[in-house]
């Protein structure tokens, strides 16, 4: 629910779908216009080619599908979303990211994978953003979804408050995968991208446990 009917989450103003929660306007506003590599999510030549970056070091995913770089107007909505009891910004945000999913030659996943918060953290917040974007996104593209199939086996320091090396080792051998994901094609929705340490991590897990194939979905990256 809104909490005022009717009004874009950005612009504040009036809505023609106000279930949509962002209007139009500010839709084509946050979408990524710059060309980026279809591994990595970033700048790059070519849209549909991968970088020298992941030519030479490519990540254990197959693709990255963001919706727009850590930067206004959608930076601060995110931002809202993640640190404060907003969980009713979740549902316009994954309509962004279903929009952003939709412009890419994405195969379609068999199931969607939520970046798990350990226990206490999720407490803590009331909520797992990333298990709220999961929801709206499985019923829209009609793929299986459960917030058990991955659990955080212990509790990590916040990501954001470390560099790349010490993201990378925060994270190793954190996860958990709860059920089988042998030859699935599955979809890792987060909210933001940043080193991809995370990422990164579940996805070799997957990958090891047989998954088939790997993309990332998110509604920032950085830069």
């Amino acid at each position: 629910m809104l909490t005022v009917p009717g009004l874009c989450w950005l612009c504040r103003m009036p809505l023609r779908c106000a279930h949509w929660g962002i209007c139009s306007g500010c839709t084509r506003a946050v979408r990524q216009r710059e060309k980026v590599c279809p591994l990595c999510g970033l700048p790059a030549g070519q849209e549909n080619i991968a970088c020298g970056r992941c030519l030479q070091n490519p990540p254990p995913w197959q693709r990255l599908v963001a919706v727009s770089n850590y930067a206004p107007p959608l930076s601060p909505l995110v931002h809202q979303f993640k640190f404060f009891p907003r969980p009713e910004i979740a549902r316009p945000l994954a309509r962004l990211l279903l929009l952003a999913v939709r412009d890419k030659p994405c195969p379609a996943p068999d199931i969607l994978l939520s970046v798990p918060l350990h226990a206490r953290r999720q407490w803590r917040r009331g909520f797992n953003q990333s298990d709220l974007l999961c929801r709206p996104l499985a019923h829209w593209l009609q793929c299986r979804y459960t917030c058990a199939t991955l659990s955080r086996l212990r509790a990590t320091s916040v990501q954001h408050h470390l560099s790349a090396r010490r993201r990378k080792q925060n994270v190793k051998d954190a996860f958990h995968l709860e059920l089988p994901v042998g030859g699935l094609h599955i979809a890792i929705v987060d909210d933001v991208v940043t080193t991809g340490s995370t990422v990164a991590e579940i996805s070799r897990l997957l990958l090891r446990s047989g998954a088939a194939t790997v993309q990332v979905w998110c509604l920032c990256r950085t830069l």
